[in-house]
This record gives structure tokens, C-alpha cells and sequence, in this order.
């Protein structure tokens, strides 16, 4: 059995309390002499209802002598508590300091974590860069979605960044770390090719008006896949009431969207779609049934998944409630929502985006308002109550008219909603939810600088109150200010670690802290982009073509729209690609094979 230290503090008898009220839904492993801490830079709530720090810990605990534990950013009172006493940052399982570990593995999701991630290492006594750390500190790695978009905000503080897919990554790096003589010795062999960046190695240089000029190095970091016949399922590996997906088993159904939203960093970086068979999920939703009765369905594009009716129909018949990720509203059927609602569900969540036909055109979401109020109609006729409604603000080329069409559009779905819901006796209830637009590397829009956070200010505002008069609407709308630092280190480039840096030491926020050191955040929020600058980001190649997303962006600006991925319309060379996709792509129906083969993938030069 795991056991904590004698001199136990306030934030070990809390994760003491997680484990008495965990789940495990494999073996849990107590044995391993290469010992791998898994942080996440958040709190425990949110981190445990992360599907990818799942899959990680899964994968890092399949191998032969790893030992993997878990680690999480402390609140507040527990942090307080820590720098009081000197006691340092523990995992859960083992209460053992995190220094003593061969590796510190960090899951990285969300740019907002950035802090968190230097706060942990403060807390656990690890020299925050990787310049500083010696023989006797672990190897610090990171790893996620935000760091694959753009790594160099968290470069200096790696040993370690690894780009891409955790399927892909996680054998080949346990084998190098596991397998030297010592695991700082095992960087040596881990290569860019393979989706490996040793910020070390990467020297960056800049232009005297503070763009990048190059980046002296062995190249660049190619990211990398996992394919479906090659990798576990993605699922949740331990239950725990103390997330927001309370006892939910989560499981990936696909990875992968074929729609090609140009705002949409997940919908280039997941490229191609990929699958797991219905018998795969039903057969582990079956071996999991004694221990949950709710099921959450993860993917980017629920409905394209070519079995998914038949999902739900099994997940039913085993009396799951079954609940899914936000809805592609092109994809929706009246069936589809009968039987969801028929499990037990009695909300949704969709997307329209904007409010009007001609900002969904810049967007490239190929469906119309008339579509959506269609799709409302049936979702509410079908049994389900409530709806979850997404909305962004300060789009490019974004119009007051089209900011009037949110307000416009939600009230013709409530409208539907207590139409339906009056007949029933049963009126429930729509959650808008609007945020500021914030570009991202790895989308058209990545030239693109910020709208002025007070025009953005003015349009939420404007929001606000409309939503406000709305009878059974409870509205959720951000603050422009929220995107701010967000967008920052979105776009930021290596230097922006020192502000990083110093709003960790000094405990200030991050636009102060480039105050401090001489970074104006106007430089990365509000400036365009040339074409041909060398972007921060560009250190990682992420198979989609330069060219691709300038074509996409002058189409935006033209309203035109683009054909989706080759599951749908036929290929769109996007370059991800480099030979015309598997034969089954040609035909009109959905996938045909699930988990295609890797072989028309871009391989990296030898």
C-alpha cells in the first residue's frame, strides 16, 4: 500500500481523502525503479477530468520498471501552507517529493497554466531553467496541446519539450530516459525528427525591430501522430468524485476534425481524422459498467464518427447516461438526439460561433442561421431542455451587425424553446456563452493581430445587456481582459519567459511583469504579422503547408468557403498529406476504414 510520511500536512490528508475516493479502473502499480512524477498545472478538480493526463499516465505506467504518480497545482491555502514550512510540492500517491523523482513530466493544455507550471517547480525545490538544474535534479519535460502550438514561452524552463501526440511520444521516451545510464544522458538520444525538442540545442535570434530572424539549431521539430490500431484507447483510467465529470467514465471516440474552421487550432493540428471502432469502446464502456453509470464521449467531431448512432444504441441498452462533447451542427440528426435524450440527457452544447450567415462564411462553419434554428427545433421537439450555446466576439472583419445577430439568433432559439417547452409543461432554459477572440499559431488567422480589448469590451458590454432582458437565459460572458494574456502567450516568443519568470518570483501579473522587463505586449497582441516573418512557432512543423493557411486566409477575408477534409469532399492538400489519401477516401460516405494508415503521412527527412 502507498504511504505518506509521518509529518503529514494539510495538503497530504487532502490527497490522502482523493485516493480513499478514487476509482481505479486498472491495476494500480506500486512498483518501478525509473520513477516518473506526472504534473498537472492546475488544480486536482481540473486536471483529473483532463482525458490526456489520463492517457499519459496510462501509457507512462504500462512501462516494465516505470513507476508513474501524480501531482497537481495546490490552492492557495495549501501553497501558503508549503512556503510556510518549507515543506516541498508532493505527488498524491506516494506523498514523495517531486526532487526525487528521475523525471518531472509536465501535461501542458491550456496557455492560462504557463504560471502554473513555474509555480510547481518553485514549490518543489527544482531550479525553475533548465540552465540552472544539475546531476542531482530530475529532467524536466513538458508535453500537451499548448506546447505542440507553440513551445518557446516554456522553452528555457524544459530540458525537454515533446511535440505532438502523447501515443507517439511516451514509448520512445521512456526507452531513451529508462534506458541510459542516467536519464540526463537519454536526451542525447532523442532527435527533432521524432518529435523531440531540446531547447539547448535551438538558439533564436532577432531582427533588430524584435521579430525572429532564425533559429540556429538541427531544424525543425516534427510533429507527431498516433494511429488507432497502434495506441490503447483513450479513456479515463481512475473515477473520482472530486471532478467536474463526477464518477463519468470518459472514453475518445475519434481524434480529428474534418471542417477546417479557420479559427480552429484543433482542427489543423489534429489532422487526419482518425477513429476507434465501435466494438472497441463498447467492449471497454462493457468492462466498466459496474463502476459507472455515466459515460462522456470525447472527440472533435462527435457525429462524424461513422458508428456513433450504433454507440449510443449499445451504451443505452447497458443503461448508460450518455453525454457528449460539444455538437457539429451540419452533422446533427433528428435519431441522433432521440437517443441521447433517451439515455437520460437533457442538455446540449452547440456552436454557432457568430451570429450571422456571412461572419460564418469568414469563419469557413458551412451551415446558415436558418439551419441552426431548424436543428433547434428538433433538438427541443426530441426531448432535450436545456441548450449550451458558443459564441466568440472581435472575429477578423467582424461588423456591430454581426454582433447584433447573436442577440438576434439566441432569441429565435428561445424563442423555439418555450414554444416546445410551454407545450410540455416543461420550459428549460439556454446558457450563451461568449468569449473573446483570441488568434492562434497553427490557423489562417495566426498573422492576424488582437482586436483592441476595449472595442471588444464595448461589444460584450453590449451582450450583457441583451442577454439580461432575456427571460430563461443565464449568460456567460468573459471579460476581453480574460483573452489578454491568453493571446500573449499564444503568440509569444522565447523572450516572454523572463516575464514569465519574474511574475512567478515577484508574484505579479503578466502584463506587468513585461512592464518589468522591457516586453511591450502590443508587440504580440495588436500587430499584424508579414508573410514572410519567421513566427515563434515555426520551430514546429505541424504538416499543415505555409501555403495552405495564407490561401485560406485571403478566402476568409473574401467570405469565401473551403471543402472540408478528404473523409468528406475529396482531398484539399493541406499538406499533412503527400500522396492522395487511402482509396476509401474517394467515395461520398463517411470513413470507410477506421484508423488509416499512416503511410501517406509526411516523413521526416533522414
Amino acid at each position: 500500500m502507498l504511504c505518506y510520511p509521518m509529518s503529514s500536512g494539510r495538503l497530504q490528508q487532502r490527497h490522502r481523502g482523493y485516493l480513499e475516493a478514487e476509482v481505479p479502473l486498472q491495476p494500480v502499480k506500486q512498483v518501478g525503479s525509473f520513477r516518473i512524477a506526472l504534473c498537472y498545472p492546475n488544480l486536482y478538480f481540473v486536471g483529473m477530468s483532463n482525458l490526456g493526463f489520463h492517457s499519459v499516465y496510462q501509457m507512462l505506467n504500462s512501462g516494465a520498471d516505470v513507476l508513474c504518480e501524480r501531482a497537481f497545482l495546490p490552492d492557495d491555502v495549501d501553497r501558503e501552507e508549503l512556503e510556510r514550512t518549507g515543506r516541498p510540492l508532493a505527488t498524491v500517491e506516494s506523498g514523495s517529493d517531486l526532487r526525487s523523482f528521475h523525471v518531472v513530466a509536465f501535461s501542458v493544455s491550456f496557455e492560462n497554466d504557463y504560471l502554473h507550471v513555474l509555480r510547481m517547480l518553485r514549490l518543489s525545490g527544482i531550479p525553475l531553467r533548465a540552465a540552472e538544474r544539475g546531476p542531482g535534479d530530475p529532467v524536466v519535460v513538458m508535453g500537451g496541446a499548448a506546447v505542440f502550438l507553440n513551445p518557446e514561452p516554456l522553452a528555457p524552463f524544459a530540458d525537454l519539450l515533446a511535440v505532438g501526440e502523447g501515443e507517439a511520444l511516451v514509448p520512445r521516451l521512456v526507452e531513451a530516459l529508462a534506458g541510459a545510464s542516467d536519464a540526463r544522458r537519454g536526451i542525447e538520444q532523442l532527435a527533432e525528427k521524432d518529435g523531440f525538442y531540446v531547447p539547448a540545442r535551438h538558439q533564436v535570434r532577432y531582427h533588430a525591430d524584435g521579430t525572429v530572424a532564425a533559429y540556429d539549431g538541427p531544424g525543425r521539430v516534427l510533429r507527431q501522430r498516433g494511429w488507432p490500431g497502434k495506441m490503447a484507447l483513450p479513456q479515463s483510467v481512475i473515477l473520482t468524485p472530486h471532478t467536474e465529470m463526477s464518477m463519468k467514465f470518459m472514453v475518445e471516440i475519434s481524434r480529428g476534425c474534418p471542417c477546417m474552421c479557420r479559427f480552429c487550432w484543433a482542427g489543423y493540428n489534429y489532422l487526419p481524422v482518425r477513429g476507434f471502432s465501435r466494438a472497441e469502446i463498447v467492449g471497454r464502456a462493457r468492462e466498466v459498467r459496474a463502476h459507472a453509470g455515466k459515460i462522456g464521449l470525447v472527440s472533435t467531431a462527435v457525429c462524424d464518427h461513422p458508428e456513433i448512432e450504433a454507440i449510443v444504441d449499445d451504451l443505452a441498452g447497458m443503461d448508460y447516461e450518455v453525454s457528449v462533447a460539444s455538437l457539429r451542427l451540419d452533422d446533427l440528426t433528428p435519431d441522433f438526439v432521440f437517443k441521447l435524450a433517451d439515455t437520460g440527457v437533457q442538455g446540449l452544447t452547440l456552436a454557432p460561433e457568430c451570429g450571422t450567415d456571412r461572419m460564418r462564411r469568414i469563419l469557413n462553419k458551412q451551415f446558415t442561421n436558418a439551419d441552426i434554428l431548424d436543428r433547434a427545433t428538433w433538438i427541443f421537439e426530441n426531448g432535450i431542455q436545456n441548450l449550451k450555446l458558443y459564441y466568440m466576439v472581435g472575429l477578423p472583419w467582424e461588423e456591430h451587425a454581426d454582433v447584433e445577430g447573436i442577440v438576434t439568433l439566441t432569441e429565435q432559439i428561445r424563442d423555439r424553446m418555450l414554444a416546445v417547452g410551454r407545450g410540455r409543461g416543461r420550459v428549460g432554459r439556454l446558457h450563451p456563452s461568449v468569449n473573446p477572440f483570441v488568434p492562434k499559431p497553427g490557423t489562417p488567422y495566426q498573422w492576424l493581430p488582437m482586436e483592441d480589448p476595449r472595442e471588444t469590451d464595448r461589444k460584450l458590454q453590449y451582450l450583457r445587456k441583451a442577454f439580461g432582458r432575456m427571460a430563461n437565459v443565464d449568460a456567460v460572458i468573459k471579460s476581453a481582459r480574460t483573452g489578454v494574456s491568453q493571446s500573449i502567450l499564444a503568440l509569444a516568443d522565447r523572450r516572454v519567459a523572463d516575464a514569465l519568470e519574474h511574475a512567478c518570483v515577484e508574484g505579479v501579473d503578466l502584463k506587468r511583469a513585461m512592464k518589468a522587463i522591457g516586453l511591450d505586449p502590443a508587440f504580440y497582441l495588436f500587430r499584424g504579422r508579414g508573410r514572410e516573418e519567421v513566427l515563434p512557432w515555426d520551430i514546429v512543423d505541424n504538416g499543415v503547408s505555409k501555403g495552405y493557411y495564407l490561401r485560406e486566409l485571403d478566402k476568409s477575408q473574401q467570405e469565401k468557403l473551403s471543402p472540408h477534409c478528404p473523409e468528406i469532399q475529396g482531398c484539399i492538400r493541406c499538406g499533412v498529406c503527400v500522396e492522395a489519401p487511402n482509396p476509401s477516401y474517394r467515395l461520398p460516405e463517411k470513413w470507410k476504414a477506421l484508423g488509416t494508415s499512416p503511410r501517406y503521412l509526411k516523413v521526416a527527412a533522414s
